[in-house]
């Protein structure tokens, strides 16, 4: 599976599962990226520590 911010591969018994009221399903591997994108808003791609995880 992998975080729908961040794009990290969640390990198996961790990470959330949110579902968005039109049915759609959103996986984070942890509150600071889930925090990022449904609380403030922020896009992934414009975070440079999104971009230094996803070259990793």
């Amino acid at each position: 599976m992998k975080c729908s911010f961040c794009n990290s591969d969640i390990t198996p018994g961790t990470g959330k599962m949110y579902v968005k009221r039109d049915g759609t399903v959103l996986f984070f591997c942890s509150s600071k990226c889930e925090k990022n994108m449904l609380k403030l808003g922020r896009k992934s791609r414009k975070l440079k520590w999104v971009y230094k995880q996803r070259k990793q």
